[in-house]
């Protein structure tokens, strides 16, 4: 008596058996199924994507790629043609440089030799005022010899 009340009341193990059984069949069938219609979704993704999409897209980065690769060789162009003008324009500068400062040069020569040529003039007047200079004394110390004699 006392076993059969505890087994109806307390030992819930065949019940609890028989239900876990029938929720492993349901969830295994119905999730059969459902991988079943999720794998063949992903084959057909998979085939529409390499049949279709890729190619595609495949087609449109090539055709991108060229236009992009067109685009830079057209700024590189541009880039070498300014460097090239600003490399005339250093030169033409330099050159400028050059002629200014050989001219500088040859004006600092000239200036040189007219400085030479008015001290070679003002030493050669200033020789011969101290020239006269003595001879001016000179005759006054003659003059002053006559005087100095009484």
């Amino acid at each position: 008596d006392v076993g059969e009340i505890y087994s109806r009341l307390l030992d819930h193990r065949p019940v609890i058996q028989g239900e876990i059984r029938y929720f492993v069949k349901e969830f295994e069938e119905k999730r059969g199924l459902r991988e079943l219609r999720v794998l063949e979704n992903l084959k057909n993704t998979i085939f529409e994507t390499n049949e279709h999409v890729l190619p595609k897209c495949e087609q449109a980065m090539h055709d991108n790629l060229n236009e992009t690769f067109k685009r830079l060789q057209a700024a590189n162009d541009m880039i070498h043609r300014l460097q090239e003008k600003e490399c005339e324009v250093r030169k033409l500068q330099a050159d400028q440089v050059m002629a200014r400062e050989e001219k500088c040069i040859a004006h600092w020569e000239e200036f040189m030799k007219e400085q030479q040529n008015k001290r070679a003039e003002v030493d050669e007047e200033h020789r011969k005022a101290m020239e006269r200079l003595k001879e001016q004394y000179s005759e006054m110390e003659k003059e002053l010899a006559k005087y100095v004699s009484f």
